[in-house]
């Protein structure tokens, strides 16, 4: 076991027990140890995350893309990370719930290098697009995005992407959900909002794609 991993891996269990969440098992954390060793040792020249103190990247994003992958709902077969960056929530996501086939979507060729790395080297059965989002012509079980460029028109074309009956998942703040909820349109039957750990307001909203009556 890697010396490092373990540690990064404990010390995100203890910050996941400290919000009030189930700590990962030993082969998760590890890995959780290992994809933060990679997001640091890029970081320095792709530029990944403006964050970059350790227990800053492990709260801010760790453990939300943690509580995010928990938070979904079940049978979700197909997820797409709409502008996945360093692979938040996407990459948690294909960590804790091994079950959906996660496509990491991302246009800046440097981060999807990155991404690419990083399923290799975590043994993750994610798919990487190098390219925008909108450019793939598939739709998803779900789709989510966070801290995405424009984040008002991200929503309305990562709506364009939920199949029927599949879900939308933004990780936003309540103040912003009510531009998200109009860009999104009135396909979404918006179910409920889950609080992120670590304050700042932070949510992840569901919203359930309506099933299209057939014509």
């Amino acid at each position: 076991m890697n010396e490092e991993s373990h540690r990064i891996g404990s010390r995100l269990n203890e910050l996941l027990i400290a919000a009030g969440l189930d700590p990962l098992g030993p082969e998760a954390s590890e890995r959780f140890g290992d994809y933060y060793s990679l997001l640091v040792r890029w970081n320095g020249r792709v530029n990944l995350t403006a964050i970059r103190d350790e227990e800053g990247i492990l709260s801010r994003h760790f453990v939300e893309s943690i509580a995010c992958a928990r938070a979904l709902p079940a049978g979700i077969d197909t997820l797409l990370d709409f502008g996945s960056g360093a692979g938040f929530p996407g990459i948690p996501i294909a960590l804790c719930r091994q079950e959906i086939a996660v496509t990491l979507a991302e246009s800046q060729g440097k981060k999807a290098a990155f991404l690419q790395e990083a399923v290799r080297v975590l043994g993750i059965s994610a798919t990487v697009h190098a390219g925008r989002a909108e450019a793939l012509g598939i739709q998803f079980g779900c789709v989510t995005l966070r801290a995405v460029d424009r984040m008002v028109e991200a929503a309305e074309a990562a709506g364009e992407q939920v199949r029927d009956g599949g879900w939308l998942a933004p990780m936003t703040t309540s103040g912003a959900l009510d531009k998200l909820k109009a860009a999104a349109g009135a396909d979404f039957h918006w179910e409920r909002t889950v609080a992120l750990p670590g304050g700042d307001d932070r949510i992840l909203a569901l919203a359930q794609r309506k099933v299209s009556s057939p014509a």
